[in-house]
């Protein structure tokens, strides 16, 4: 088994790593109206969100979330390394994503450690979704299992 990624160890307690952009498209939109099932107005109908106080559609917060994830899997850090997603913490919408906005994703290491698990460690990243105007439209804290360098070295000596 290839691990790429990096382990618990690797990771150090204030480390920035800036994604790629990415621009939310009318597509990106409509698609994920049909597999979330939230049709709100605001999303999908230009007439209402042209009348209302933002004035034209947005993005679906949970839309924003979801790329922030693949955004931050694009960074290839945890490829292979992660175990698992643990949680997603004080996530705050704090502006509206339009239409083609692109937004990219600011992450910074806030806790690495080793559990009392052998072989596993948890990663706490404070997450920035940041717009093409430098405004943060959405934060919150994630946190992920990880391998050790020991539960790595234990993985790759399982495998064929």
């Amino acid at each position: 088994m290839s691990i790429r990624g990096k382990c618990i160890e690797e990771f150090q307690i204030g480390q920035v790593d800036i994604s790629r952009a990415r621009t939310i498209t009318e597509t990106d939109v409509v698609a994920f109206s049909w597999v979330s099932g939230d049709v709100n107005p605001m999303h999908t109908d230009m007439e209402h969100s042209r009348k209302s106080p933002l004035g034209q559609r947005i993005a679906h917060g949970a839309l924003g979330l979801s790329v922030a994830t693949g955004l931050s899997a694009g960074l290839g850090y945890l490829d292979g390394s992660a175990v698992a997603a643990l949680g997603v913490d004080q996530w705050k919408f704090l502006k509206p994503i339009f239409f083609n906005d692109t937004i990219h994703l600011r992450a910074t290491v806030i806790e690495a450690r080793p559990t009392s698990k052998p072989g596993r460690g948890v990663l706490t990243r404070k997450m920035e979704l940041i717009n093409q105007h430098g405004d943060v439209v959405q934060e919150g804290l994630m946190s992920t299992m990880v391998l050790t360098r020991a539960g790595a070295a234990a993985l790759n000596q399982s495998s064929p």
